[in-house]
Protein backbone atom coordinates (compact mmCIF):
# COMPACT_ATOMS: atom_id res chain seq x y z
CA UNK A 1 0.00 0.00 0.00
CA UNK A 2 0.98 3.52 -0.97
CA UNK A 3 2.19 5.88 1.74
CA UNK A 4 -0.84 8.69 0.64
CA UNK A 5 -3.28 5.29 0.42
CA UNK A 6 -2.30 4.50 4.15
CA UNK A 7 -2.75 7.94 5.29
CA UNK A 8 -5.69 8.37 3.78
CA UNK A 9 -6.70 5.21 5.73
CA UNK A 10 -6.04 6.84 8.93
CA UNK A 11 -7.84 10.27 8.17
CA UNK A 12 -10.40 8.04 7.14
CA UNK A 13 -10.75 5.82 10.06
CA UNK A 14 -10.58 8.79 11.98
CA UNK A 15 -13.80 10.07 10.52
CA UNK A 16 -15.73 7.10 10.85
CA UNK A 17 -15.03 6.24 14.24
CA UNK A 18 -13.69 9.55 15.95
CA UNK A 19 -11.98 9.29 19.60
CA UNK A 20 -12.81 10.93 22.27
CA UNK A 21 -16.21 12.68 20.25
CA UNK A 22 -18.68 13.59 22.74
CA UNK A 23 -19.71 16.06 25.70
CA UNK A 24 -18.01 17.00 28.81
CA UNK A 25 -19.90 18.81 31.00
CA UNK A 26 -17.28 18.81 34.05
CA UNK A 27 -14.44 20.29 31.85
CA UNK A 28 -13.05 23.06 33.17
CA UNK A 29 -12.19 24.70 29.50
CA UNK A 30 -14.06 24.55 26.73
CA UNK A 31 -14.30 26.48 23.40
CA UNK A 32 -16.18 26.62 19.97
CA UNK A 33 -15.59 28.05 16.53
CA UNK A 34 -16.65 27.61 12.97
CA UNK A 35 -15.34 28.18 9.50
CA UNK A 36 -18.17 29.50 7.87
CA UNK A 37 -16.09 28.84 4.62
CA UNK A 38 -16.98 24.97 4.65
CA UNK A 39 -19.58 25.07 7.52
CA UNK A 40 -16.80 22.79 9.75
CA UNK A 41 -18.16 23.37 13.72
CA UNK A 42 -16.26 22.16 16.79
CA UNK A 43 -16.13 22.46 20.41
CA UNK A 44 -13.45 21.24 22.56
CA UNK A 45 -13.45 19.90 26.27
CA UNK A 46 -10.95 20.27 28.37
CA UNK A 47 -10.43 18.77 32.06
CA UNK A 48 -6.99 19.69 33.70
CA UNK A 49 -6.10 19.87 36.98
CA UNK A 50 -2.65 21.16 37.73
CA UNK A 51 -1.57 22.53 34.43
CA UNK A 52 -1.85 19.05 33.07
CA UNK A 53 -4.53 17.99 30.70
CA UNK A 54 -6.06 14.69 32.04
CA UNK A 55 -8.66 14.39 29.01
CA UNK A 56 -9.98 16.45 25.65
CA UNK A 57 -13.39 15.53 23.59
CA UNK A 58 -14.66 17.16 20.99
CA UNK A 59 -18.30 17.45 19.30
CA UNK A 60 -18.74 19.08 16.31
CA UNK A 61 -19.36 18.36 12.62
CA UNK A 62 -17.91 18.98 9.48
CA UNK A 63 -15.98 17.58 6.57
CA UNK A 64 -13.43 14.24 7.10
CA UNK A 65 -10.38 16.45 7.23
CA UNK A 66 -11.62 19.04 10.56
CA UNK A 67 -13.40 15.90 11.97
CA UNK A 68 -9.89 13.18 12.17
CA UNK A 69 -7.38 16.45 12.59
CA UNK A 70 -10.10 16.93 16.25
CA UNK A 71 -10.28 13.28 16.65
CA UNK A 72 -6.25 12.85 16.36
CA UNK A 73 -6.05 16.07 18.17
CA UNK A 74 -7.22 14.61 21.56
CA UNK A 75 -5.36 11.43 21.74
CA UNK A 76 -1.90 13.57 20.84
CA UNK A 77 -2.44 15.89 23.73
CA UNK A 78 -4.08 14.03 26.64
CA UNK A 79 -1.03 13.93 29.71
CA UNK A 80 0.51 16.80 28.55
CA UNK A 81 1.38 20.01 30.43
CA UNK A 82 0.07 23.07 28.72
CA UNK A 83 3.28 23.71 27.33
CA UNK A 84 4.08 20.81 25.85
CA UNK A 85 0.27 21.49 24.65
CA UNK A 86 1.28 24.71 23.42
CA UNK A 87 4.50 23.28 21.71
CA UNK A 88 1.99 20.83 20.36
CA UNK A 89 -0.02 23.33 18.78
CA UNK A 90 2.60 24.88 16.88
CA UNK A 91 4.71 22.11 15.62
CA UNK A 92 1.24 21.01 13.87
CA UNK A 93 0.39 24.40 12.56
CA UNK A 94 3.84 24.71 11.31
CA UNK A 95 3.42 21.45 9.22
CA UNK A 96 0.29 22.63 7.87
CA UNK A 97 2.28 26.05 6.41
CA UNK A 98 4.73 23.60 5.24
CA UNK A 99 7.54 24.90 7.90
CA UNK A 100 7.94 21.76 9.83
CA UNK A 101 9.20 18.05 8.58
CA UNK A 102 6.40 16.28 9.08
CA UNK A 103 8.23 13.28 10.81
CA UNK A 104 5.95 10.35 12.33
CA UNK A 105 8.18 9.55 15.22
CA UNK A 106 7.12 13.56 16.41
CA UNK A 107 3.78 13.49 14.71
CA UNK A 108 2.36 10.07 15.11
CA UNK A 109 -0.26 9.62 13.24
CA UNK A 110 -0.84 13.38 12.67
CA UNK A 111 1.53 13.11 10.06
CA UNK A 112 -1.35 11.52 7.97
CA UNK A 113 -2.67 15.05 7.79
CA UNK A 114 0.92 16.33 6.21
CA UNK A 115 -0.76 16.23 2.72
CA UNK A 116 -3.74 18.55 3.24
CA UNK A 117 -0.62 21.21 2.25
CA UNK A 118 -1.06 20.35 -1.04
CA UNK A 119 -4.81 21.69 -0.69
CA UNK A 120 -4.50 25.48 1.15
CA UNK A 121 -8.18 25.46 0.92
CA UNK A 122 -8.46 22.40 3.10
CA UNK A 123 -5.99 23.67 5.72
CA UNK A 124 -8.09 25.83 7.67
CA UNK A 125 -10.13 22.77 8.02
CA UNK A 126 -6.93 20.99 9.50
CA UNK A 127 -6.17 23.29 11.73
CA UNK A 128 -9.44 24.27 13.14
CA UNK A 129 -9.92 22.23 16.40
CA UNK A 130 -6.05 23.14 17.12
CA UNK A 131 -7.40 27.14 16.84
CA UNK A 132 -10.05 25.96 19.29
CA UNK A 133 -7.92 24.06 21.83
CA UNK A 134 -5.33 26.72 21.98
CA UNK A 135 -7.82 29.33 22.77
CA UNK A 136 -9.59 27.44 25.17
CA UNK A 137 -6.18 26.75 27.02
CA UNK A 138 -5.07 30.31 26.40
CA UNK A 139 -4.64 32.81 29.04
CA UNK A 140 -7.59 34.83 27.81
CA UNK A 141 -10.18 32.28 28.75
CA UNK A 142 -12.59 33.56 31.28
CA UNK A 143 -12.31 33.96 34.88
CA UNK A 144 -14.35 31.10 35.98
CA UNK A 145 -12.33 29.04 33.17
CA UNK A 146 -14.87 28.58 30.06
CA UNK A 147 -14.06 30.04 27.34
CA UNK A 148 -17.26 30.85 25.27
CA UNK A 149 -17.27 31.88 22.01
Amino acid sequence: MALDELYKEVILDHYKNPRNKREMPDAELSCSKNNPLCGDEITVFVHEDGGKVLDVAFVGQGCSISQSSASMMTEAVVGKSRDEVDERIGAFRGMMAGEVEADEDAFGELVALKGVVKYPIRIKCAVLAWDVLQEAVSEDATADGAAAH
